[in-house]
C-alpha cells in the first residue's frame, strides 16, 4: 500500500494555533478547510447521509479521528459507532433481565443467522477479547444501534473486523434500510513503532480513567518520585483531586502482545485498499522528516515531552523537541497530530460528496 503525503500547509498562513485548545482548534479547522466544511454542512443540512467504515490497525486512532471530524462540523448530523462499545453495553444489557428481554424480543424480529438465538447469547456471555462474535449477530446488534440514533451520516468504529466482514460491509447500506447515500472506506496508516510507543508510555486516572501518555500526552502537572526515580502524571479532572495516573498491567510490552492482532488488521487495509468500486479515503499519520517542512507545520507534529528534575528547585522541568520514530519502512519520520489528519479527511470527504 502506498499512503500519499497529505499536504496541510497553506503559504501565507503563519499564525500558529494551539490544537489542544478546543477554541483555536476550530479556528484551526475553519482556516485550513472552512470551503470543505461548508460543502458537507450544506450536504447534511439537506438531510444526506453517509457510511464511513474506518479501518486501522489497532490503537490507530479510529474513534479520535470520527469525533474530531463531528467536533469540527459541530454537527449532531454525524455519529461515531463503535462496534466495541455496542458490544460492552449489550455485555451489561444482559445482566439485566428487563434489557434483556427488550434486547431478545428485537433480535427474534431482525436476526438471522445459522446460529440460534440462544446460541449468540451464550457466545456474547462468554466470548473473550481474542474471539469474534457471528457476523450476523453484529450486524443485528449495530443495526439496533442505527434505530436509535435515527437517520444519520454513521462512521463506524470496529467493523469490518475479518474478511468476511468486508464482504458484508459492500452491502451494508442494504442491509439497514439506508437510502443509497455514498459509503467509503476510510483507510488509515500508522506506523507500527507509534503504536508500540502510545501503549508502552500509557498511563490512565485509576479514578477517572480518562487516558494520557508519558511521552507524547502530558498532563499540566507532573511528578517525580525520588524513590523509584520515576515521573508521572496528575490527572487533570479537579474531581479526581491530584490522583497520580498509573499504568495498566502489561502495556510495558508494547505490540509484543498484540502483534496477531495487529499483522490480521494489516492484512485486512491491504484487502479494502484493492477492493474495486468503493471510494477510499487515505489517512496517513506520519511524514518523513525530509519532507516535513514542504508539506506541515512544526505545530501539527507529535511533540516528544522530556523531564528533568531540579534537585535545586524541587520541581519537574518538561521541554519538549520534535518526535521522530521510524515508519515501518524504516523512514525517520514524524507523528501528526489528529488534527492535521482530520484536515486530510474533511478535505477528502468533502471530494466525495
Amino acid at each position: 500500500m502506498n499512503f500519499p503525503i497529505f499536504k496541510t500547509k497553506i503559504p501565507g498562513l503563519t499564525r500558529k494555533f494551539d490544537l489542544a485548545d478546543p477554541r483555536q482548534r476550530q479556528e484551526y479547522f475553519q482556516a485550513k478547510a472552512g470551503e470543505e466544511m461548508k460543502k458537507i454542512r450544506n450536504y447534511l443540512d439537506s438531510g444526506n447521509t453517509f457510511i464511513a467504515y474506518l479501518l486501522g490497525k489497532k490503537n490507530a486512532g479510529k474513534g479520535t479521528y470520527a469525533k474530531l471530524f463531528i467536533e469540527a462540523l459541530n454537527t449532531d448530523r454525524v455519529e461515531h459507532l463503535s462496534v466495541g462499545d455496542i458490544v460492552r453495553d449489550v455485555d451489561k444489557k444482559i445482566k439485566d433481565k428487563k434489557e434483556k428481554e427488550e434486547l431478545i424480543d428485537y433480535l427474534k424480529a431482525n436476526y438471522r443467522g445459522f446460529l440460534s438465538l440462544k446460541q449468540v447469547i451464550d457466545a456474547q456471555l462468554n466470548r473473550s477479547t481474542r474471539s469474534l462474535l457471528p457476523t450476523e449477530f453484529v450486524l443485528a446488534l449495530i443495526r439496533r444501534e442505527i434505530d436509535k440514533k435515527g437517520r444519520k451520516a454513521l462512521f463506524l468504529d470496529g467493523f469490518p473486523r475479518d474478511l468476511d466482514q468486508v464482504s458484508y460491509s459492500l452491502f451494508f447500506r442494504n442491509l439497514i434500510d439506508y437510502r443509497p447515500d455514498p459509503d467509503f472506506f476510510v483507510l488509515i496508516d500508522v506506523p507500527e513503532a507509534v503504536i508500540d510507543e502510545r501503549l508502552k508510555y500509557r498511563v490512565v486516572c485509576p479514578k477517572c480513567q480518562t487516558p494520557r501518555n508519558l511521552k507524547v500526552h502530558v498532563t499540566r502537572e507532573v511528578g517525580f518520585d525520588p524513590k523509584t526515580k520515576a515521573f508521572y502524571l496528575v490527572c487533570d479532572n479537579p474531581a479526581c483531586r491530584s490522583v497520580r495516573m498509573v499504568a495498566k498491567e502489561g502495556d510495558e510490552l508494547g505490540i509484543t502482545v498484540i502483534k496477531d492482532r495487529l499483522e490480521k488488521d494489516d492484512f485486512l487495509l491491504k484487502r479494502a485498499f484493492s477492493l474495486y468500486g468503493i471510494p477510499k479515503v487515505v489517512l496517513r499519520n506520519s511524514i518523513p522528516v525530509e519532507q516535513a517542512k514542504k508539506f506541515v507545520d512544526d505545530y501539527e507534529i507529535t511533540p516528544e515531552y522530556v523531564y528533568h528534575w531540579g534537585k535545586q528547585s524541587k520541581e519537574v522541568k518538561v521541554s519538549q523537541k520534535l518526535w521522530v520514530i521510524n515508519d515501518d519502512a524504516d523512514v525517520p519520520s514524524h507523528s501528526l497530530l489528529p488534527p492535521p489528519v482530520v484536515v486530510s479527511l474533511l478535505k477528502q470527504v468533502a471530494d466525495l460528496l
